[in-house]
């Protein structure tokens, strides 16, 4: 037994070292994955080592949660199979009740939420930055979950998430924030309140873009987490060991990664601020940006890796992603690779994206190739 005395350890520390786990048979600093989907019974007909069945129990995956918890000051967290298993499940663990969501979020969440009425639920639309609105829309006794997404993919909107905490609570709901685009490393949103915390670990917590999949961390282990978890047990959306496996790999660089994104994202968005091309950047690192001084409140270390840009037209905004070199044409973010799209022609019909907007994932390139690559490629516009 170890008895020195204890140290505080920062989020870059628990991440790095996963813990400090160590595998106890080799003493290996990187655990095996462990694949086996039954356990053997103890003589008594019981599992003393509380291991019964593959779908829910792999330590592989438990190394994961547990580390997830801890950078989200949680009491426990669960992984799934993607973002949108997690964001799911926990809606569809919800007796019937009225919920309210933000009009810009996830478009692939935003979609299948037109459809939740089906599972007997209400739902309201509310623009998030405008308290007075998530004030009249929240009905004291009816209300039972009110999401966020801060900042908000794609438009990179802020909401304060404190005092939307405060408008919940005092209704008696509870509230859900997608952190995916802050990251646990920019903001820890059970701190400000929150009962719920998801990220599609697909992005940023992976950030090798080579796993799908998903995290919920809670607050409080009760009744609520527990149905959440009977959700994830009966309609199987567990996150495979192998997935786990490499999740935890990504998790262990998480901290440098995010942070040098957001330096490298907040300068190369000042200086796209002052081309004569583009209309407007989206960066909550901008103080330009409305939500900008809520943002510096709720996130600590840099406003992350992610932007938009608005040029005058759909066929600019194209024009431009086709011109680039380094930057990929491609969906999703957080990787290590920076990429650029023109997420109208993905969100489709109904979409509140503006139609001229590109969306940019600043991923570990050189900060200025990745400007200089954007130069010559606005240069296709007039």
């Amino acid at each position: 037994m170890d008895d020195r005395p204890f140290i505080p350890l920062s989020s870059r520390t628990l991440a790095a070292t996963a813990l400090g786990a160590v595998e106890p048979t080799t003493r290996a600093l990187t655990h095996p994955i462990h694949v086996a989907t039954n356990y053997v019974r103890d003589a008594d007909n019981g599992y003393i080592k509380g291991f019964v069945y593959g779908r829910t129990d792999n330590i592989t995956v438990h190394q994961v949660e547990a580390l997830v918890a801890e950078l989200e000051h949680a009491s426990e967290a669960m992984a799934f199979s993607s973002g949108m298993a997690a964001a799911t499940a926990i809606f569809l663990s919800l007796p019937p009740t009225h919920v309210v969501v933000p009009q810009v979020m996830y478009w692939g969440l935003r979609q299948w939420l037109q459809g939740l009425p089906r599972y007997g639920h209400e739902i309201t639309f509310v623009d998030m930055r405008d308290l007075n609105a998530v004030r009249a829309s929240i009905i004291p006794g009816r209300t039972g979950l009110v999401w966020i997404e801060t900042p908000s993919n794609p438009l990179l909107t802020i909401t304060d998430i404190q005092a939307v905490c405060d408008c919940a609570h005092l209704a008696g709901a509870s509230i859900c924030a997608d952190s995916t685009v802050a990251t646990p490393i920019l903001s820890q949103a059970l701190d400000l309140g929150c009962d719920l915390v998801v990220h599609s670990a697909t992005k940023y917590l992976n950030g090798h873009s080579d796993v799908v999949a998903g995290v919920v961390a809670t607050a409080s282990v009760d009744e609520a987490w527990e149905r959440i978890r009977d959700i994830r047990l009966r309609h199987g959306g567990v996150l495979g060991p192998f997935d786990a496996f490499l999740l935890l790999r990504g998790l262990r660089t998480l901290d440098v990664r995010v942070t040098t994104q957001s330096r490298s994202a907040a300068l190369i968005a000042e200086r796209l601020t002052r081309h004569p091309a583009i209309r407007a950047v989206f960066y909550p690192g901008l103080r330009t940006h409305p939500g900008h001084a809520t943002a510096a409140r709720q996130m600590k270390g840099g406003f992350g890796g992610m932007m938009s840009i608005r040029l005058r037209d759909r066929a600019e905004a194209i024009a431009v992603a086709a011109n680039v070199q380094l930057w990929r044409r491609a969906t999703s973010f957080g990787g290590t690779e920076s990429l650029i799209e023109h997420r109208a022609s993905i969100e489709g019909e109904g979409s509140p994206c503006p139609d001229d907007l590109l969306r940019l994932s600043v991923g570990l390139e050189d900060p200025e190739d990745l400007y200089r690559d954007l130069l010559q490629a606005l240069r296709v516009i007039p």
